[in-house]
This record gives C-alpha cells, sequence and structure tokens, in this order.
C-alpha cells in the first residue's frame, strides 16, 4: 500500500464522480462562451508583488492566506490566490488594452489560499472567472451578473440568491471612509481589527466574528453616503439586471474580501452549504489596472468557485454529468477478432462515439461485467464465429436486446442505434 497521500486541504476528482464537476465547469464556460468572452490561459504563479499591490496588502489573502516562496534565481513568487490580477497583468503586457474595448476574458483552473480546511474551503481552489475591462458601463456589470446567473441556472440550480450592493468610488468613498473610521474607533476591538480599522475600514464590515459582527450592527453604510454619480450607476445596473430576468436582494453590508473593488459589488450565495456559502462573486475594479501600471481603465468580473458549485449541485440533489465513460464497450473474443474489434473502434471514436474495449483477453462473462461498469448503452460483440459469418452482435444493455450487424456496415449501424445522423 501507497505510503503517500494527497495535500491536506485539496479535493481530488477522479471517475465516476470526476465527470459531475467537468460538467459543472463545462457548463459554467458555456454561459461565457456564449457573450462572447475569449479564454486566456494564466501562469500558476506570478512576482510576489503583483498580488500584494492588486489584491490589497491590508487583506487576509496577501497577509495570512498566499503561498509563498523564492525560486532558485531568489525572486519571490506566489502561487495565484485569485485570478483579476494576473489577467490585468496580461492585458497591460500583451497591450490587449490598445484594441476594441471592452477586453472580454475568462479563465479556469485552480488556484490557492493557505486555510484551515473545511467543506467548501480548499487550499486548492477550482475557480471559473470572466474579466470585462475597458468600458464602464452598468449594463455590462449586469451582463456579467447575468452570465454567472445563466450558469448556475443551467446546471439546474434553484437555491441560491444573488445578493448585490455598491463601494461607492473615489468621489464618495473617502468621506464614507472618515465617518466609518469614527464609528470604529469608538467600538472595544482587539489590537489586528483595529489595525485592520485604519487600513481599510471595510474589511472590519466583512468580519466574521460574531462578537464583531454585533458591535458593527449600527455602523455607517456607504449605500447612504453615495454621490449622485454612483447612486445613478447603480440604480441602472439593477434597472437592468431586472430587464434581463436576474432576481437579486439588496444587501448593503456586503464586502468582498478583496480590497480592489468598487461600485457594483456581488455575490451568489446558497445557503445549503452552510458556514461557507458563497458559491461565487465578483464586482467593478475601477482603479486596479492603473495601480498595475497600466492605463486608468475600468474593469468588471467574476470568480465562481467549481468544488463549491458542484457541493451546491449535490445539496439540491442534482446529477449533473454523464457518469458513462463511453457509448459502445467493444468484446473480442479471441485474438483474430480482437484486431477487428480495434480496428471497428478506431472508426467509431472518428465517428464521434466514445468507445471503450475489454482488454487483457477477458471471456465473455467478465467482458460484460466489464461492460456493464463503464455505463456504455450497447456492447459490440464479436467472437471467431461472429467474425467467419461477417457480423457481429449488438446488444443493447439495458434491455438485454441483440442483434446482429454486418462488419462492414457495423458504424452506421451503432450511430443509428445511439440514434445519430449518419452521413449518405
Amino acid at each position: 500500500m501507497s505510503t503517500f497521500t494527497a495535500p491536506k486541504g485539496i479535493p481530488e476528482y477522479y471517475p465516476p464522480q470526476s465527470a459531475a464537476f467537468l460538467a459543472v465547469r463545462e457548463t459554467l464556460a458555456e454561459a461565457v462562451r456564449r457573450a462572447g468572452y475569449g479564454y486566456v490561459e494564466l501562469p500558476v504563479f506570478e512576482d510576489t508583488t503583483l498580488f500584494a499591490r492588486g489584491v490589497g496588502e491590508s487583506t487576509d489573502v496577501v497577509t495570512k492566506e498566499m503561498y509563498t516562496f523564492a525560486d532558485r534565481g531568489g525572486r519571490s513568487v506566489t502561487l495565484r490566490p485569485e485570478g483579476t490580477a494576473g489577467v490585468m497583468r496580461s492585458v497591460i503586457e500583451h497591450g490587449l488594452d490598445r484594441g476594441q474595448l471592452p477586453v472580454k476574458l475568462f479563465y479556469t483552473g485552480p488556484f490557492f489560499r493557505y486555510e484551515r480546511p473545511q467543506a467548501g474551503r480548499y487550499r486548492q481552489l477550482q475557480q471559473l472567472g470572466v474579466e470585462a475591462i475597458g468600458v464602464d458601463d452598468p449594463a455590462l456589470d449586469a451582463e456579467v451578473i447575468a452570465i454567472a446567473d445563466a450558469g448556475y441556472r443551467a446546471l439546474g440550480l434553484s437555491g441560491y440568491r444573488v445578493e448585490l450592493t455598491t463601494l461607492g468610488d473615489a468621489t464618495c468613498r473617502p468621506a464614507y471612509r472618515e465617518k466609518l473610521q469614527e464609528f470604529l474607533r469608538k467600538l472595544p476591538l482587539d489590537p489586528e481589527t483595529r489595525q485592520r480599522a485604519e487600513v481599510n475600514p471595510l474589511r472590519v464590515l466583512d468580519d466574521k466574528r460574531p462578537e464583531v459582527r454585533d458591535m458593527v450592527e449600527d455602523a455607517p453604510l456607504m449605500v447612504d453616503h453615495l454621490s449622485p454619480e454612483c447612486r445613478e450607476h447603480y440604480e441602472q445596473v439593477k434597472g437592468h439586471l431586472t430587464d434581463l430576468g436576474v432576481k437579486f436582494v439588496e444587501n448593503p453590508r456586503l464586502v468582498r474580501g478583496l480590497d480592489y473593488y468598487t461600485k457594483t459589488t456581488f455575490e451568489f450565495v446558497h445557503d445549503g452549504l452552510g458556514a461557507q456559502s458563497g458559491i461565487g462573486g465578483g464586482g467593478r475594479y475601477d482603479g486596479l489596472m492603473a495601480e498595475l501600471g497600466g492605463q486608468p481603465l475600468s474593469g468588471v468580473g467574476f470568480g465562481l468557485g467549481v468544488d463549491r458549485t458542484l457541493l451546491a449541485c449535490q445539496a439540491e440533489g442534482l446529477t449533473v454529468g454523464d457518469q458513462a465513460r463511453c457509448d459502445v464497450f467493444c468484446v473480442p473474443l479471441g485474438e483474430a477478432a480482437k484486431a477487428r474489434v480495434v480496428a471497428l473502434a478506431g472508426q467509431l471514436r472518428a465517428a464521434g462515439v466514445r468507445v471503450d474495449l475489454a482488454y487483457g483477453g477477458k471471456g465473455l462473462k467478465g467482458a460484460m461485467k466489464a461492460a456493464d461498469r463503464s455505463g456504455a448503452r450497447f456492447a459490440l460483440v464479436l467472437g471467431e464465429r461472429d467474425l467467419a459469418e461477417g457480423a457481429a452482435q449488438l446488444k443493447e444493455l439495458a434491455s438485454g436486446e441483440q442483434r446482429p450487424v454486418g462488419l462492414d456496415a457495423a458504424v452506421p449501424a451503432v450511430l443509428r442505434a445511439l440514434g445519430r445522423a449518419t452521413e449518405r
């Protein structure tokens, strides 16, 4: 028995459960592609300074959760904890912001945060994210939210809600920040939280500890101190969401865990997951590109947790993904039959059929057990007598019905049995 195990706090997906994971990721990605977003493949690690500046020096992500190390050249690099900063770096580096705007990109893959492992909270988490950069349009904010909503609905999810607020911008947040800090300074906060209140007071509103949440119950709210422009932006976002048929609830206390958010901020919440109820979220980040050395362009995006979305599907009892490894399981009985079956399998795969074989010289009984375990609809059986007669046996595994199909016409016969069109 192996003495090695997977690192703590990292989920693994393997057959047949991995089919559901793939289906969740692909369904969310399809909703993104339908809105005209192009794919970007990002590095798994980047210069540590990118995340320190992009995510925010005062965030828990930067101060407590990043996997940071020196490479062999003595450079400080960090496994990516989120995707937006990396996308912005890529857009700036490759000049994508010099072309048509908005730049609309999406990405998928693993992200890394050192946290206490628990249900739905992993040290390697899988995300799908989008970023729309270069246009400050409330309709674009609404589009981003609607894309995520469409992806969740396509999976069959119904037990989630969209929480929405606005965090203002540089025209109104400074005055609100002073009011909030004045309020927080009067509270008996612990030294660490008090320091956080001086650096980024909004982060105190995001504190999950019950005692802190009780103390900030009467804290001033950003939505009550918006500039006329930010108020109008927020009202337009809500109007567009209503036009798109996206239901939402306003949560003026919503504060995302990253510093770069401005104006529109949102989170998808599923109460079936317990404490880790967020399955995705995002918002607008109008100053991030300039902070990273690019043009002063706005942006809006989201990150959806593939792991947590899968858990939400399971919480609702949804079956997602095709658990079958193949459509047809080929059973050769004898070496001469095997040579013909291997060729048939290749032809069927070329025609778009998922095919597996009984390898290793299994007998009929063992091979049929393997066919059942594969989840295939049909077994294609070829023995020495069948070979001599020029016909294989096509067996529907659910009903047990079996009929011969000519070897020269086996591919179109299988396609017809699967309900797929054949070439004339």
